[in-house]
């Protein structure tokens, strides 16, 4: 039988010269620091860890059947949801006045001193939640009559990853409008981080939306999302150049991710990039590549792309060429 080990112990002979590393990364630190003109005021930003606790609490307040507790009773869930919503905004609180001082700290012509105090913006984003609880319900339904093998409506709420991205996404979205991005952007990170599912918090996202097994979705900043649309795994709804000015730097801020209308689907591994509509009803096949406007209604597939001819919508005329390979191809819709 071996001896117990002493973990609390270093090995003999152990030196990691513990304070010359320090010193070394102390000098790293503050020439970074020196180089952004922040040696005297360092940032103090929100917290990642704090903010997946504040989540997980908001969630929980938004379906606590299911993502309270396991003892909860009927009698006590207004209790549990009081006092979880409680703790969640006191602490998101913390965490936007964080945002706030750093971003006071920024170049002045970048800060407003109208700007909304984090008890405002605390206090409409809490307004906000029974609204958002709303549109949750109606992308848990999606889920649930968009996918065969859901069981029920309760499973797709636990189980699913599409539902746990677009509850992280209603959440950070509301936030992002409020005028907190940084802690919004967090937030969105942090469901990547458990989905695979990448939506930034600027994307304007409809009703009874579902993204169906979802690993590698990535959905842009200014993408414009209508009701009823579902997306597979690897969908990009990207951005087809990337603009600089004169001295080079990335514009940013301007509508480049796509709009994509109402009753769409976009199948696995479709690429849709630049600020294209895609129109109402249409269906996007797997792993196609597009970079145009398509009108409502279309079918879209990898072979029609090839041959650079589209179907039509019912009741179209048959100039509809992808532009480029037909002089009098289709007009834009974006």
């Amino acid at each position: 039988m071996t001896d117990a080990v002493d973990l609390t112990v270093a090995p003999a002979g152990a030196d990691w010269d513990i304070a010359s590393i320090v010193d070394a990364l102390r000098t790293v630190r503050l020439n970074a620091l020196e180089h952004r003109k922040r040696r005297q005021n360092p940032p103090k930003l929100p917290s990642r860890k704090a903010l997946e606790a504040i989540v997980d609490g908001l969630a929980a307040a938004l379906f606590p059947n299911r993502l309270g507790l396991p003892d909860l009773k009927e009698d006590g869930l207004d209790y549990f949801v009081g006092h979880t919503l409680d703790v969640a905004l006191k602490d998101l609180h913390t965490q936007i006045r964080l945002e706030l001082a750093f971003a006071s700290t920024l170049e002045s012509d970048n800060t407003d001193e109208e700007a909304p105090s984090a008890r405002a913006i605390v206090s409409q984003f809490a307004a906000a939640l029974p609204g958002i609880r709303q549109t949750l319900d109606t992308d848990i339904l999606a889920a649930y009559e968009g996918d065969p093998a859901a069981r029920s409506v309760d499973e797709v709420l636990v189980c699913y990853p599409g539902i746990t991205a677009i509850i992280h996404h209603r959440l950070a979205h509301q936030l992002y409008k409020l005028g907190v991005p940084l802690v919004a952007r967090m937030i969105a990170e942090i469901a990547h981080s458990r989905t695979g599912i990448d939506i930034h918090p600027g994307a304007t996202i409809g009703d009874s939306f579902f993204v169906d097994h979802g690993t590698g979705v990535v959905i842009g900043e200014t993408t414009i999302i209508g009701n009823h649309v579902r997306l597979y795994q690897a969908v990009t709804l990207g951005a087809k150049r990337f603009p600089a000015d004169e001295s080079g730097v990335l514009i940013k801020g301007n509508a480049r991710h796509p709009i994509v209308e109402d009753d769409v689907v976009v199948y696995a591994g479709a690429t849709i990039l630049g600020r294209i509509t895609i129109g109402r009803g249409s269906s996007i096949g797997g792993n196609v590549w597009l970079t145009h406007s398509v009108p409502p209604g279309s079918n879209i597939t990898q072979a029609q792309m090839r041959s650079g001819v589209l179907p039509l919508p019912e009741g179209q005329m048959a100039a509809n060429a992808i532009p480029g390979a037909n002089p009098s191809g289709p007009a834009q819709y974006g």
